[in-house]
């Protein structure tokens, strides 16, 4: 007899369930949201459990790759593809979750979604981090330049090297108004000097792979969209280049 297991992952607790092939519901249990301790508790059913099926989500880059070193052969769900197999489930809980995510195993009606490497996300995460701290620069310097209308102070086309002395000029002889945007632009200055940090990151990472380099000779296309569209076999490359070590594939 073959047996399916339905994981239902959340931040602190995964809901267990386990069916037979012929639907039978055989356990039922919750556990800490830990790779090692699903595993642990998935051992009995070792060698008869084809498939272990769990819907992805932010935890999936970590939970897939661990418990497949533990041996679970887990698979990772196109999240779509759940919701439509189970959006006639009536009452929604965990262990409901993971009662359906087991027979969804079972049946074999399912897409599997494809998991990165450790290493692609570390370049996916460097990208919207600096992308984020533009934002927010970005949006601090738009601030500023709204908040002094109301005085009729309108800064017009200033650049980024000269931001800051104009709104000095502009406050000028204002105390209080002298305070708020100074501690305004000691803000936009800290975002600014972190942003150029990990843009510099951005740039060695590009200049230390040679397809990046490729697509940096094109007109238009900078580190940044060079890195986006660069092939997952090039990041651990151009890691490496810098000292981290790549790890292995899901």
């Amino acid at each position: 007899m073959e047996y399916f297991a339905g994981l239902d992952v959340s931040i602190d607790e995964t809901a267990i369930c386990v069916v037979s092939d012929g639907g039978d519901t055989c356990w039922e249990t919750s556990v800490a949201t830990d790779p090692t301790v699903i595993a642990d508790t998935l051992k009995p059913y070792a060698g008869r459990l084809p498939r272990a099926g769990h819907e992805a989500g932010a935890l999936s880059p970590w939970v897939h790759p661990e418990l497949l070193a533990a041996g679970v052969p887990a698979v990772c769900l196109e999240t779509r593809n759940v919701r439509a197999a189970m959006s006639a489930q009536r009452n929604k809980t965990d262990a409901k979750d993971a009662l359906g995510l087991a027979h969804i195993m079972r049946t074999g009606w399912h897409r599997q979604a494809h998991i990165k490497t450790e290493s692609c996300y570390r370049i996916r995460l460097l990208l919207v981090q600096r992308r984020n701290l533009k934002r927010k620069f970005l949006d601090l310097e738009n601030t500023i330049r709204h908040s002094l209308k109301a005085f009729g102070i309108r800064l017009g086309k200033v650049g980024r090297g000269g931001f800051e002395q104009a709104v000095r000029d502009a406050v000028d002889g204002d105390a209080m108004t002298v305070g708020l945007m100074e501690c305004m632009l000691r803000a936009r200055a800290a975002l600014w000097a972190e942003y150029l940090v990990l843009n510099k990151l951005v740039v060695q990472l590009a200049m230390a792979d040679d397809l990046c380099r490729r697509f940096m000779a094109i007109p238009g296309v900078g580190s940044v969209t060079a890195l986006s569209l660069a092939p997952r076999s090039t990041i651990p490359r151009a890691s490496s280049a810098l000292g981290m070590s790549p790890p292995t594939s899901a």
